[in-house]
């Protein structure tokens, strides 16, 4: 019990917040959506009841990510977290669907809506939590690739280093954006069909937010079927551990190096050059103080390298990017 209590504690911190935030926010949007007939707060509703499972379930893969390799699985579970996100992905297409088909309805069938009062409030809610869950995304970002931001630079880090951070945390990070935008959307829409006779701008806005759900399903769906296949880790990684290696004075040159992800953790393997002269012993204390080195960074969760003498020849090319 004690280990799946440590399990937990270590899943991603910004899904289990997303999960509780949406849940409750679909709760609310379900009442108001049944109450005032509005198509944009019914699609609002469904997009947070996609998220509260989305997230939910991301949460428990990123909770199983964190077991320790086996030896019927000596890799690890980093992956698991990938296969997780692709059920979110399912879930996602699903209620995007059902927007869309909603929205096609409304511009057919335009509704009056009623309790304008009570859209508002539960929009003016659910923008507020979606933008907190949304920024806890991007400090999470800016944790995981240990990026360094302040303030309002925090958002260009985020956007910038989004590619790096843990599947989880992307998700919650894309899901959020298309969340705290459908729910602007959404109270714009509530406002324009309560002050103007355009009744039709629900149906459009009810496809729109339709539409952008697709979007971060392709997108979620993309990256992890990438990250299940494997896919080599981005090159600042790749550089800070060459520079890592190439830091030990005894180490003369990289004649391999291959660093995949494996979920939000990096797995390493090379050939380093060693110079001359070295005895057997001497070497292998080499190697694992270089594998002890690359070890310590957190990112890193496996390392195997292979020592060779130097040949002469100079291998590694990237260098330029240390």
């Amino acid at each position: 019990m004690a280990s799946w209590v440590q399990l937990i504690k270590q899943g991603n911190t910004s899904s289990a917040t997303a999960a509780l935030g949406n849940a409750g926010i679909a709760i609310l949007k379900g009442i108001a959506a049944a109450l005032s007939g509005s198509g944009a707060m019914f699609a609002s509703a469904m997009h947070s009841i996609a998220d509260a499972i989305n997230q939910g379930f991301v949460f428990a893969g990123s909770v199983l990510a964190e077991r320790k390799p086996t030896p019927r699985f000596p890799t690890g579970f980093g992956r698991v977290i990938n296969l997780f996100c692709m059920i979110a992905v399912i879930v996602v297409t699903v209620m995007a669907y059902e927007t869309i088909k909603e929205g096609i309805h409304l511009l057919s069938h335009p509704t009056v809506t009623h309790s304008f009062w009570l859209n508002f409030i539960v929009l003016a809610i659910s923008i507020a939590v979606d933008g907190a869950v949304l920024i806890k995304a991007m400090k999470e970002i800016v944790h995981e690739t240990r990026v360094s931001a302040q303030g309002l630079g925090i958002i260009a880090a985020a956007f910038k280093n989004v590619g790096r951070a843990a599947p989880p945390t992307r998700l919650v990070f894309y899901e959020d954006i298309v969340a705290t935008s459908g729910a602007l959307l959404a109270l714009i829409a509530v406002i324009v069909t309560q002050l103007t006779d355009f009744k039709m701008f629900d149906g459009i806005a009810t496809i729109f937010i339709g539409i952008l759900m697709v979007g971060v399903a392709f997108k979620v769906g993309y990256d992890n079927m990438v990250g299940l296949i494997g896919v080599a880790a981005p090159i600042e990684v790749e550089s800070k551990v060459a520079k890592t290696i190439l830091a030990d004075k005894d180490v003369t040159d990289i004649y391999r190096l291959r660093i995949i992800q494996e979920g939000r953790t990096y797995h390493v393997e090379g050939y380093i050059e060693l110079r001359k002269g070295l005895t057997l012993a001497d070497a292998d204390d080499i190697k694992f103080q270089v594998r002890d080195q690359l070890l310590a960074d957190a990112d890193i969760s496996d390392v195997i390298l292979g020592i060779i003498e130097d040949n002469g020849v100079k291998d590694w090319k990237n260098e330029t990017n240390i």
